[in-house]
């Protein structure tokens, strides 16, 4: 062998060194912010109560099934699974969440390594989504929101890989996620669509012309068909539900309302970085062959608006936005000094650490109320009309007054003479209300709870005649109409919870006008 062949051997081995040692570097970057995630979120996890959909989930687990008037099985079931393998505590019921939410961190410096990204490029689009306030909100409690973006970001991953040449065969993993990611909320049938048609728009559509990608299509299709097949049956309930928000619940949101929005969820600081990767894959050429990435942002973006959807649904997007921005700022600075790549993302450090008592409950609420004085954030989270004038963020007013509630119905219940309580039951005017006589009844000696809301309503009146009963909370004022002997008993009174939630009265009531089996579809609100 020459000396030259020994002099390229050589040097390639030392760049094949070198590259797997950048390699190794990124991952223990991007793992370390993944794990600051993780301390960030579980400094908060258990420090305020349950949350008000969180009760409702659980509830849910109890009544498994393909589908509920609101949502699709998934959350149900993995309530249920927390439930018997690990207990009812918070901390249990929410590290699903926290855990998502390290790997959506992690993930998306991962994408942003697949669109050609370095180190820097990968860290900072980790850390902007490490301290992003709409992802600190809704990874801090139990829901579908924690979940969804996972399942998205997935998706662009496989997607991305296969543009670079991984073989086509990963459109069956494509689709397995695609179906999970239906079965934990409709919106990824959105997300789908928005990447399908950003590949035809970016002229990628050779795609299509793979017998694997449809053959995800199917395995996306058989996993959602029995929640399709439930929705059909019990007649589309979830279009029932989402137009009676949009009418009755959900404040009116304008477009550039909805926008202005977008800003807030992902934080002032972090809005340059995902225009920035907006701008380039859809306007540089370095970023052309993930156009579609673009387009299907702004797809997502439009039919939401178009749709009168809530301002956070486009949130589980922005990931994808975040990988390309530090592919683009990386780009754009690689010949800049050093101190460009450290001021920006220690930007982003120091004003996320501002932020963090905003998306997670580190503080004590009254050391928050003072904090929040100071800073001011948005007090409501999903823009429902009833918490424009709670003193707290909607996230955080949801979280109390459930446990006092309870306790007070529970001393209305145990003053009922015994022979009383066999058939007297409790029905709350919402899912959160009759969540919390489920959550903590068992403890209080009370049996399970009734509710016309959402899928309480289908779980029916139980065994009930309805000669006694306890109502409680939202809609009791009308639901008490239905009985001649109505006797105020209590009033739980609850600081710092939701207006609807900080004043409840709670009725006996006897003598109603027909057998609760007939009344049952008057206590009937889907919203």
């Amino acid at each position: 062998m020459s000396e030259a062949q020994v002099t390229d051997t050589s040097n390639s081995s030392l760049f094949a060194t070198d590259a797997r040692g950048m390699a190794l570097t990124a991952t223990a970057i991007l793992a370390a912010t993944a794990a600051m995630k993780l301390l960030i979120q579980l400094a908060g996890i258990s420090n305020y109560g349950v949350f008000r959909d969180e009760l409702y989930y659980m509830a849910c687990g109890e009544h498994l099934g393909w589908g509920y008037v609101d949502q699709p099985p998934l959350i149900a079931f993995l309530a249920w699974f927390v439930r018997h393998a690990f207990g009812r505590s918070l901390f249990a019921l929410r590290i699903g969440s926290v855990a998502a939410g390290a790997v959506v961190v992690y993930g998306t410096g991962v994408l942003a390594r697949e669109l050609g990204g370095g180190r820097f490029a990968q860290f900072l689009a980790a850390i902007s989504l490490l301290f992003a306030p709409g992802y600190l909100a809704f990874d801090s409690f139990f829901s579908m929101n924690a979940f969804e973006p996972l399942f998205w970001l997935f998706c662009a991953w496989i997607v991305v890989r296969i543009l670079n040449g991984a073989s086509s065969k990963w459109w069956l993993a494509f689709g397995a996620v695609a179906g999970l990611g239906l079965l934990n909320k409709h919106s990824m049938l959105v997300f789908g669509f928005a990447l399908m048609a950003g590949l035809i728009i970016s002229k990628q559509g050779a795609l299509f012309r793979s017998k694997w990608i449809w053959i995800g299509g199917a395995i996306a299709f058989a996993l959602f068909f029995p929640n399709l097949l439930w929705e059909a049956r019990h007649g589309w309930p979830q279009i029932e539900v989402v137009r009676n928000g949009q009418l009755y619940k959900n404040a009116l949101v304008s477009p550039w309302r909805f926008l202005a929005e977008q800003i807030a969820f992902l934080g002032p600081l972090g809005l340059p970085l995902w225009l920035a990767g907006l701008f380039w894959l859809l306007c540089r050429r370095e970023g052309n062959r993930f156009r579609f990435l673009g387009c299907a942002y702004l797809i997502v973006l439009v039919v939401f608006i178009g749709a009168g959807g809530k301002s956070y649904y486009p949130l589980p997007a922005y990931p994808l936005l975040m990988a390309a921005g530090g592919v683009a700022l990386e780009q754009g600075t690689a010949r800049r000094r050093a101190s460009w790549r450290v001021a920006y993302p220690a930007l982003l450090v120091l004003g996320g650490l501002f932020i963090i008592p905003f998306g997670v409950p580190v503080l004590p609420v009254d050391t928050f109320l003072r904090y929040s004085q100071v800073l001011p954030f948005s007090k409501s989270v999903e823009g429902e009309r009833d918490v424009a004038t709670a003193e707290l963020p909607q996230l955080y007013a949801d979280m109390f007054g459930w446990d006092n509630t309870a306790i007070t119905v529970a001393h209305v219940y145990r003053s009922l003479p015994p022979a009383e309580r066999g058939d007297c039951a409790i029905l709350g005017g919402n899912y959160g209300e009759a969540g919390a006589i489920d959550y903590y009844g068992p403890g209080l000696g009370l049996p399970k709870a009734l509710g016309g809301h959402n899928s309480y309503y289908d779980w029916g009146p139980h065994s009930y005649s309805g000669a006694c009963m306890i109502i409680f909370g939202e809609q009791s004022s009308q639901f008490i109409r239905f009985f001649g002997d109505v006797q105020f008993a209590a009033m739980a009174n609850n600081a710092h919870a939701t207006p609807i939630e900080q004043h409840v009265p709670i009725y006996i009531c006897r003598k109603p006008v027909a057998p609760l089996s007939v009344l049952w579809p008057r206590f009937k609100m889907i919203i």
